[in-house]
């Protein structure tokens, strides 16, 4: 029988083994709002999440997509909906780390309005260049910039987007002048087609693109080299010492909704980061999963509010 196949059916079992002694805790469909394009990293991730939760919560998963405003209109609407433990969030660094600091309006309060439930995954970024861009390392890109200030551009998602704030700071640390261009979905196919020089985007949407040479990974963002990318150097190791950069993702609920109900949910998606299927899975998105407490996970989401708050001030982001 093919692996994968029987990797499925093991993981079904598995999954079926938590929710088997479980009644359903409401006949209701839990809606996941997900403030990005379908296909996105964000997307992604949360699309496998919700299938694995519907087999353990023993009830439907709707994913609910809300691209715009850099993820504030998601995260403005179920600050604002129904805190009965029915209305989840896909939250991450840019959602309440980093737009609390980057917009002056971003129309909800990250540590207010929103209740961490769970932290799902953490994972490194990958800085790539397009096929017509002669680079073949992290300082030969950076020399390219160096020769001709202003002239070399990137993409990334939007605004305040981890790949954006990543490559923000690569851009303080290095002292290069490149010109952002947003590309809400695009930003890969952007560089792949020329229309701007590189983009550091997630492990995983660029993998595909790099094994048939439709891109060239020129460093990782985290502290060591990623299993699915080992002959790629990290920043670091590649000359820009002092440079790292982590993306990290996880679930949040309304305020207000009661203390239990957070429980559940984080002891439910708990038992599916545990799995084997799990840890394979996000090590093939150049990730691991980032189960915590909700406790936990509220506490390093406001450690991660105040590092991005200096990050921004530093680099001196601010959008009206």
């Amino acid at each position: 029988m093919n692996s994968l196949v029987v990797r499925v059916i093991a993981v079904t079992a598995l999954l079926m083994s938590h929710a088997a002694g479980a009644q359903p805790e409401s006949g209701k469909t839990l809606r996941l709002v997900v403030g990005a394009a379908v296909g996105s990293t964000v997307d992604v991730r949360a699309r496998w999440l919700a299938d694995r939760l519907a087999v353990v919560a023993r009830q439907p998963v709707m994913v609910d997509n809300r691209p715009g405003g850099a993820g504030n209109l998601s995260a403005t609407a179920v600050a604002r909906g129904p805190s009965d433990g029915t209305t989840l969030l896909m939250v991450h660094q840019g959602l309440l780390a980093i737009n609390p600091h980057l917009f002056v309006r971003p129309g909800f309060d990250a540590l207010v309005d929103l209740v961490p439930v769970a932290r799902v995954g953490v994972g490194a970024l990958v800085l790539v260049v397009g096929p017509q861009v002669a680079a073949q390392s992290l300082p030969d890109l950076l020399q390219l910039a160096r020769a001709k200030p202003g002239a070399l551009s990137y993409a990334s998602p939007a605004i305040g987007s981890p790949p954006f704030v990543a490559t923000e700071l690569m851009k303080s640390m290095a002292g290069i002048d490149v010109l952002h261009i947003p590309f809400e979905g695009a930003a890969i196919t952007q560089t792949i087609g020329g229309h701007v020089a590189f983009t550091i985007d997630n492990a995983a949407a660029i993998l595909p693109h790099v094994r048939v040479g439709h891109l060239r990974a020129l460093a990782v963002t985290g502290r060591q080299r990623l299993t699915t990318l080992p002959d790629v150097p990290t920043f670091a190791e590649a000359g820009l010492a002092g440079y790292e950069y982590f993306s990290w993702m996880g679930i949040a609920v309304p305020a207000g909704t009661p203390l239990d109900v957070v429980q559940r949910l984080n002891r439910q998606i708990s038992s599916i980061l545990a799995t084997d299927e799990a840890i394979a899975w996000f090590a093939s998105q150049g990730a691991e999963p980032g189960d915590q407490s909700p406790e936990a996970f509220a506490l390093f989401v406001r450690s991660e509010n105040v590092k991005a708050g200096r990050l921004i001030r530093q680099l001196g982001l601010r959008i009206e």
